[in-house]
């Protein structure tokens, strides 16, 4: 499944493409004790930033697949940038069928649960590629509190109320699916609004620049509207944050 043009646009900047800042992600290393020699594989790893970042502050080794060429080129450029090429590799696939051929000590995917069609089933794939006793993590959206009405539940990019859990009923999830949750790192206030904002003026910058492409219209129109439907639903009512798991 290749992702929309619209997300490319608008996280055009982005160096991560999750409500993470670059010191929540730091955190997440730090939690989850990851050091030298460590191994990870991140499933739709992006821009690869959390791969980049790890090898070059924290010595880990690790392999991110992601099926956006535009994306994996970009991580890849990262990876010279920070000068951590010999400790990561990026490859252009469906992640939905990735296992890796030895078994690492952390196995991600944040943001992108639908590879194995939701949260369950996305545990199930990072096992595979995890050695006995190694962390998976899963990034994934929650109701900070229940939307009211179907206009807010639109303006949080949900379909039905249904379409996410609560924090708590996310945790019994995978609770029931027997796996024990032993950290974990949320989204705040501050890394939702860089990531939505900054998307504003990606798009603002490519309307700009390109008033015939068929997209256009369609991006001026979110710009309309986008910024107010942040603020009085987005932001009050939807979540997001990095679990850490052990398979019991």
């Amino acid at each position: 499944m290749g992702i929309p043009r619209r997300f490319t646009i608008a996280e055009s900047s982005h160096r991560i493409l999750d409500p993470f800042t670059l010191e929540k992600l730091r955190q997440l290393g730090r939690a989850i004790g990851l050091g030298p020699g460590m191994s990870v594989l991140d499933l739709a790893c992006g821009k690869g930033e959390a791969l980049c970042q790890w090898a070059h502050e924290l010595g880990i080794h690790g392999t991110g697949v992601d099926i956006n060429p535009p994306f994996v080129a970009a991580a890849r450029a990262r990876a010279e940038e920070l000068q951590v090429r010999d400790q990561v590799a990026f490859v252009e696939a469906d992640a939905s069928g990735f296992v890796s051929g030895q078994r690492v000590d952390v196995a991600s995917c944040c943001g992108a649960t639908w590879i194995g069609d939701g949260v369950e089933g996305t545990l199930d794939l990072l096992e595979r590629s995890l050695r006995p006793g190694g962390i998976a993590l899963i990034g994934e959206p929650f109701w900070r509190e229940i939307p009211p009405d179907e206009e807010a539940v639109a303006a949080c990019h949900a379909g039905a109320v249904s379409d996410f859990s609560t924090l708590d009923g996310l945790l019994a999830r995978c609770a029931d699916a027997g796996w024990d949750v032993v950290e974990m790192v949320l989204a705040d206030e501050d890394s939702w609004d860089r990531y939505v904002a900054a998307q504003w003026l990606n798009l603002r910058r490519f309307v700009d620049a390109n008033p015939q492409d068929p997209i256009t219209p369609e991006l001026r129109a979110e710009l309309d509207t986008a910024p107010v439907l942040y603020a009085r639903y987005q932001r009050r009512y939807l979540g997001w944050g990095v679990l850490a798991l052990i398979r019991r």
